[in-house]
């Protein structure tokens, strides 16, 4: 499994602003930590099941540490068995409407064989065919029982697929690199019969919560500027970050390509001040990495421990699993920010 910062359910209470800690969290009875002072800017703060660094990682709601560090590993430990979360889940279809024309882009999305922006360049590429006709223009529609052809292959709506996957260093967030590097689809090859795909991007020694799935609906949601959702970083850097700065990356700061905040950040450790959780809506490139750079800082390890309501407690780095019916149900609602 794997460690490192873990954002805490609940939210914090608003306070009249930023306030530097003397001691970082403050330890509380049923496990977790309790906030003192952290900043709140927007939307709560992080809160989704408790940070704790103390006798050896997590201690909330199935982390590890029921007592005491990592459990002893025995002789026949075998770090790829098949968990239960590996077992292949049927999820339950949404209500459509067979005879309600949908559009070719979204069809092709849907069935998992790319993105909907994807989609619109092969059709205008002439590589889509419908009932025979090969089909160039924007925003056609098609029925679910028409036959569909992409580069000569016959395209079908497929079961949905929902995995999520812990990202390990070294490893690029593509479908196919030409510099024949290692992709996250080499750590998910031959899990299941359909095309899977990154849901937005991590960079390349960027580590933590990764989804892949062929529902391009979805993805789309969950990638649109318009329905940003949230994400919570790890970040070690190469000094101490000062209060003065947390501060200001709370209440804005200027980009070249504009201003950016934080909606809450606090320090990820009660005596490494080189370590900070921060919480972001921004799907700009390399936000994160950039926010720190302007300031001086240098990122050492960045990791994602949450994006949209999905985190990677109990999966060591590398592995994967896939959701289960109730967070799919949550994505699909749009319930988690």
């Amino acid at each position: 499994m794997d460690g490192g910062y873990q954002p805490r359910q609940g939210g914090y209470q608003p306070r009249e602003g930023y306030q530097s800690r003397q001691g970082g969290y403050q330890p509380r009875v049923e496990g977790g930590y309790q906030p003192r002072g952290a900043y709140n800017n927007n939307r709560g703060g992080y809160n989704r099941g408790g940070y704790n660094n103390n006798r050896g990682g997590y201690n909330n709601r199935g982390g590890y540490n029921q007592g005491g560090g990592y459990r002893q590993r025995t002789a026949d430990y075998d770090p790829h068995a098949k968990y239960s979360m590996k077992k292949r889940i049927e999820y339950k279809e949404e209500h459509v409407d067979p005879n309600e024309p949908i559009r070719l882009n979204k069809f092709l999305a849907n069935a998992g064989v790319c993105s909907r922006r994807e989609a619109d360049e092969f059709i205008q590429a002439g590589v889509v065919t419908v009932n025979g006709t090969v089909v160039t223009e924007l925003g056609t529609k098609v029925l679910r029982s028409d036959a569909v052809v992409f580069h000569e292959q016959p395209v079908s709506l497929e079961k949905k697929v929902y995995v999520l996957l812990n990202k390990p260093k070294d490893c690029v967030t593509t479908s196919d690199d030409p510099q024949q590097r290692k992709t996250v689809m080499d750590l998910v090859k031959d899990i299941c019969p359909e095309r899977i795909y990154p849901v937005g991007r991590l960079d390349r020694n960027t580590t933590g919560v990764l989804l892949l799935t062929n529902d391009g609906d979805l993805a789309s949601k969950l990638t649109h500027p318009k329905f940003l959702k949230k994400k919570v970083y790890h970040v070690f850097l190469d000094k101490n970050v000062t209060a003065h700065d947390l501060q200001q990356i709370a209440e804005g700061i200027t980009l070249d390509d504009g201003e950016i905040h934080a909606d809450a950040i606090e320090y990820a450790n009660e005596t490494a001040k080189n370590q900070v959780g921060i919480e972001i809506h921004s799907g700009k490139n390399r936000i994160v990495r950039r926010i720190f750079e302007s300031l001086g800082y240098r990122v050492i390890k960045l990791d994602r421990v949450q994006f949209a309501g999905l985190t990677k407690k109990g999966l060591r780095r590398g592995d994967w699993r896939f959701l289960t019916e109730k967070e799919v149900e949550m994505l699909r609602m749009g319930a988690f920010e």
